[in-house]
């Protein structure tokens, strides 16, 4: 895979670094992630191809382990607020030290620097500071955060992937490794700029839900059907505008001008009323094969039964039966060959990982007998 031999040692945080870590661990890196004794694991459920090494951070022999890790390593992934690696002994200026090839990846909310960057946050903080949450929710509502998708896995954990990766493409011609300040909410603001970069054309003149992309549109937003369901609609330009008209039962001649904003929410109410009789099966035996950019709004159940995720193989299941997506991209050399075996324990591979970073057996047995690190190998089955 892509990734083969690259080391990662990921420090166990919520959400956005699991997933960080997922990503590399997908496309062939080594990710160990760093627990702390008595930690529950990875609930983030993100644990896919990673092994567990329990390590007490806060005891000084625990962080000279860490230390002695990082010094083989190529990337090290935290995602505490600022100052915590620093008062450990383990910030970037340790440990690039002792291995100045060594890529220091900081996940946070607020970043490395200014007034919040020791601030806790959540995803819906992230997004609010960044500006974009401004921009989501139906008119006249609140803004509303879409799940924890932007700012965690978006501008945070994907974000992040992108700057070890260029962290790593850079170091084949320096030799060097360096620290990437991944700030959600100045990922979440770096998706956005088309939202930015389009002001001054029009697209977001009008109040939060009265816009084209932001659901006051009658051909840009979702339909119920008959039996409950719905059906989404981005017909967008006139000639795909035109096959929507079409397959509602419309004509053309008898609506206002798709673009007369102030004739979109009749035109809303005038749709709601067709979709509403039928089923979302009748809808896309109507809109399938066409251009008419009309889909069906799948459930988790029913999206791993579509036939175009079916032919492309796009949902993957695990040895414990789980179902979850494929990694994407899809590489034509080099794809991603994601591990199918459960979620590590904490602790599982504890000692196998000491003695692959050359820690004696002696050592590892102080380090157990002086609760420094812990070791939970799963006990065989009877």
């Amino acid at each position: 895979m892509a990734l083969q031999g690259i080391r990662v040692l990921e420090l166990a945080g919520l959400a956005p670094g699991p997933f960080c870590g997922m990503v590399l661990a997908d496309f062939g890196a080594q990710v160990v992630r760093v627990d702390r004794p008595g930690a529950r694991g990875d609930v983030s459920f993100m644990a896919r191809g990673k092994r567990s090494l329990a390590v007490n951070l806060k005891r000084q022999d625990g962080a000279l382990v860490l230390r002695r890790l990082c010094a083989q390593a190529d990337v090290v992934l935290e995602p505490f607020r600022h100052g915590v690696m620093e008062k450990l002994q383990l910030g970037p200026e340790i440990l690039q030290r002792v291995n100045p090839k060594l890529i220091y990846a900081r996940l946070s909310g607020f970043g490395q620097s200014g007034r919040f960057c020791r601030v806790a946050g959540h995803d819906i903080n992230y997004l609010a500071l960044s500006g974009i949450l401004s921009k989501i929710g139906r008119s006249g509502e609140n803004p509303y955060a879409p799940l924890n998708l932007l700012a965690d896995f978006g501008g945070g954990g994907l974000i992040c992937t992108l700057g070890i990766l260029l962290a790593l493409f850079q170091r084949t011609r320096s030799g060097k490794g360096q620290v990437i300040d991944a700030s959600m909410v100045e990922g979440t603001a770096y998706l956005s700029s088309f939202l930015w970069k389009s002001q001054q054309v029009g697209l977001w003149e009008r109040p939060r839900g009265q816009n084209m992309l932001d659901g006051g549109a009658p051909f840009y937003t979702t339909y119920r059907t008959a039996d409950g369901g719905f059906m989404a609609v981005g017909a967008i330009e006139p000639q795909f505008y035109k096959l929507l008209i079409k397959g509602l039962g419309l004509k053309s001649d008898e609506l206002p001008n798709q673009m007369s904003m102030t004739d979109w929410p009749e035109m809303k109410r005038r749709f709601a009323e067709v979709f509403a009789k039928k089923t979302k099966e009748e809808w896309c035996q109507i809109f399938d094969g066409t251009d008419a950019c009309v889909t069906p709004v799948l459930t988790f159940e029913e999206v791993t039964q579509h036939d175009h995720n079916k032919e492309r193989g796009s949902f993957i299941t695990d040895e414990e039966q789980s179902v979850s997506p494929r990694p994407a991209p899809l590489l034509s050399d080099t794809p991603a060959v994601p591990s199918s075996k459960r979620d590590p324990f904490v602790g599982e591979h504890t000692e196998e990982i000491l003695q692959e970073f050359g820690f004696s057996q002696v050592e590892i047995n102080q380090l157990t007998s002086d609760k420094i690190i812990e070791i939970n190998k799963p006990r065989a089955n009877l």
